[in-house]
């Protein structure tokens, strides 16, 4: 079983900076793929963010990029989001999911972090 952990959510004016992290933990991470993803009160969840675990892929939601960088240390089973630039629409409750037992098939999932983006 794995478990994905997030951290490093909180308030932050607008312009600021977080860094985002997602620790995977239970056995060794083996999977396709790490993914961002955030959902804002009374809006639908949307992904920011992915990266490739076995290459160096990534993908980013048009509203982030240039401003977000997703990256992993496949060593320590983590992944990252770094948010530069931040505004008050990236307001969100921000989640990893990990692609594991299906390619294309986010099926763990943590917890959630709130990012507040203060203008």
């Amino acid at each position: 079983q794995v478990q994905l952990s997030e951290s490093g959510g909180g308030l932050v004016q607008a312009g600021g900076s977080l860094r985002l992290s997602c620790a995977s933990s239970g056995r060794t991470f083996i999977g396709y793929a790490m993914g961002w993803f955030r959902q804002a009160p009374g809006k639908e969840r949307e992904i920011v963010a992915a990266i490739m675990w076995g290459a160096s892929n990534t993908y980013y939601a048009d509203s982030v990029k240039g401003r977000f960088t997703i990256s992993k240390d496949t060593a320590k089973n983590t992944a990252y989001l770094q948010m530069n630039s931040l505004k008050p629409e990236d307001s969100a409750v921000y989640y990893c999911a990990a692609q594991i037992a299906t390619r294309g098939v986010y099926d763990y999932w943590g917890q959630g972090t709130q990012v507040t983006v203060s203008s």
